[in-house]
């Protein structure tokens, strides 16, 4: 069976979650209009109502009237065939890349539609009994049809927007977009035509349907997804040439004399996208290129064997964080430079180098950029062999979530996957570990995880060590212990309000800490960590699981892998978490004199003290 017909397959398959998602909502719609009726939430929603209708103001009545008029039949079948037609006159898309955005968003308001007029049949929900702003129409006031079909249009585009767009007009669009659809629900609710819990379920049907069809058309069809899950347009063929005019440098990438080593994880990477590299990487003068695939069994694939037969100029590596973990170990202290083409599902060291998330493009500009020096940590506990890893370790929490992590979920929703499985460990019992650091006297703490990191931020530019840099000749720690879902609440708002960075300052070592989000958080920093647990521990390495133990020891690798970077702006830090240094200590743009260290040396062939 083909690749093809059986994408067609599963898509199909996909589809018929619809009428179940019909079900679930009608079997709720007849809840809300039966035994939880007199219940709360739904006791205080009539209240709301008539506080919403007697405090009406004249602008904010013309603003809801707007929003109203936005989400009617009309208007939305007016701007879906609009967006429908500028999706497939889109330049710069591949053909069959431009329909199926269309049809994404065409097939996402028009199975809303559905699912809501289905409901409707079922269950029957008078409109609140306060003075109607809008003509009411004659359908259930449950679920509300304005909302869900705002939900699925403005929605679909912001999914669109997504894998299109980059940066902080990223951000901008789709943010935009997404309140488009909370405004609606607000405004039906002001207007009389709604209870909360109509609009509510809105906009779940909306976004169940938006996450069903993008189930179907982008998640469960290889190569159409990036590392996040979201659709992106492919790299145009005559984009191979472009590293050929890029601004050079004298720390580029080499080229020329000396072997190009690939590796290549075979599900991370597929054809199209190593038919890619391979074109690239001959257009920048690496003509002989030598290709090994990984296994379960060899991480790296034969990446030290084929460094070792023949002088090897560079390595490029195509896949995820576990992929490129196993490569930075086998290269560490070699200065053979490290090109990274970002086709896993959490790419984290990627993203902190702030590589673009396109693969092409990352390894394109790669070529054209800089090598520079990062640190790497070293990292061996009982059963577990020394290695080393380059974003992050951690014991408990995060890595009950990553060892239990549904791998065919990993393959359709991205680094989502990981969202869904620490759901199931928030209620994990706490665990008790001793926390030594730089030799110092132990410290005694309770957490429900511990993480040591190279890097700081995890997807979306999440800080969860603000003071990690790549170069700074140390590793960060946090504990992670928050008490009741206050906690969690205040480890969250922390997270997601603080900035990506600290203020520069001096770093805290030995035995002191910081303590933040009262109390949930607490960060160290030092060069050498050692982890004791009461009892073993879910372990986890670079977003791999690894077997439960009660004793992890790390302890940091100053500049010991050389990575090819993007050249950057005068005022354009190198990397998310701080700048990095180049490798051969060259002016960084900013200015300052950096002088790389050489990678620690150590008595044993491992590398662990």
């Amino acid at each position: 069976m083909s690749n093809a017909h059986s994408a067609g397959v599963r898509s199909g398959l996909l589809l018929l979650l619809l009428p179940l998602q019909a079900a679930s909502v009608a079997g709720l719609g007849l809840l809300v209009t039966g035994p939880l009726a007199g219940r709360w939430p739904l006791s205080v929603e009539d209240g709301v109502n008539r506080a919403l209708a007697d405090r009406r103001e004249t602008l904010v009545t013309a603003v809801s009237a707007g929003m109203s008029r936005l989400a009617a039949t009309e208007s939305i079948v007016t701007l879906t065939l609009v967006a429908v037609l500028a999706l497939l006159l889109v330049p710069g898309v591949p053909r069959v890349r431009r329909w199926r955005n269309a049809a994404f968003l065409a097939g996402s308001v028009a199975a809303q539609s559905a699912v809501f007029l289905l409901v409707t049949v079922v269950v029957g929900r008078a409109r609140p009994d306060v003075p109607h702003l809008d003509a009411a129409p004659p359908t259930s006031s449950f679920p509300s049809g304005h909302v869900g079909a705002a939900t699925a249009l403005f929605g679909g585009l912001a999914v669109l927007a997504a894998g299109r767009l980059s940066g902080a007009r990223r951000a901008l669009v789709v943010g935009l977009l997404l309140l488009v659809p909370t405004a609606v629900a607000v405004s039906r609710v002001y207007r009389g035509m709604h209870h909360p819990s109509d609009v509510v379920v809105g906009l779940l049907n909306g976004g169940c349907t938006l996450l069903v069809m993008a189930y179907a058309l982008f998640w469960s069809t290889p190569g159409t997804r990036t590392s996040t899950g979201l659709p992106v347009p492919r790299t145009r063929p005559d984009d191979t040439g472009a590293a050929h005019t890029a601004t050079r440098i004298p720390t580029a990438a080499p080229a020329g004399p000396g072997r190009t080593v690939v590796v290549r994880h075979p599900h991370g990477c597929d054809d199209g996208t190593a038919a890619r590299v391979r074109a690239l990487l001959r257009g920048h003068g690496c003509t002989d290129q030598v290709w090994t695939s990984t296994t379960a069994e060899e991480p790296a694939g034969a990446l030290a064997a084929r460094v070792a037969e023949a002088d090897t100029a560079l390595v490029v590596v195509c896949g995820g964080d576990g992929t490129v973990r196993a490569c930075a170990d086998v290269l560490s202290g070699s200065g053979i430079p490290l090109a990274i083409v970002p086709c896993g599902t959490g790419n984290l060291l990627a993203r902190n180098l702030r590589l673009p998330a396109d693969p092409d493009t990352a390894l394109r500009k790669a070529l054209a950029g800089t090598t520079v020096g990062i640190d790497l940590g070293r990292i061996h506990g009982d059963g577990l062999a020394p290695t080393r890893f380059t974003v992050m370790a951690g014991a408990g929490f995060d890595a009950a979530m990553v060892r239990d992590a549904s791998a065919g979920l990993k393959r359709r929703l991205g680094w989502a996957a990981y969202v869904l499985s620490a759901l199931r460990h928030l209620g994990d019992p706490r665990m008790r570990l001793s926390v030594r650091l730089d030799g110092g006297a132990p410290l005694e703490r309770r957490a429900r995880m511990v993480v040591v990191g190279n890097v700081g931020s995890l997807q979306g530019g999440l800080p969860l060590l603000p003071d990690a840099r790549p170069d700074s000749g140390r590793l960060e720690v946090v504990l992670l212990d928050p008490r009741g879902v206050a906690g969690w609440l205040a480890a969250a708002r922390h997270l997601l309000t603080r900035p990506a960075t600290r203020a520069s300052g001096p770093h805290l070592s030995g035995g002191q800490d910081r303590r933040a989000a009262r109390g949930a958080l607490e960060y160290f920093s030092a060069e050498r960590i050692d982890l004791r647990f009461a009892r073993p521990q879910p372990r986890e390495l670079d977003g791999d699981a690894l077997a439960a133990g009660t004793r992890l020891t790390a302890e940091v690798e100053p500049g010991a892998l050389r990575v090819c970077l993007p050249v950057r702006g005068p005022a354009e830090p190198v990397a998310a978490a701080g700048p990095v240094r180049a490798a051969d200590g060259a002016e960084e743009p900013g200015g300052a004199r950096v002088t790389a260290r050489p990678p620690a040396r150590t008595g044993r062939p491992d590398g662990v003290r």
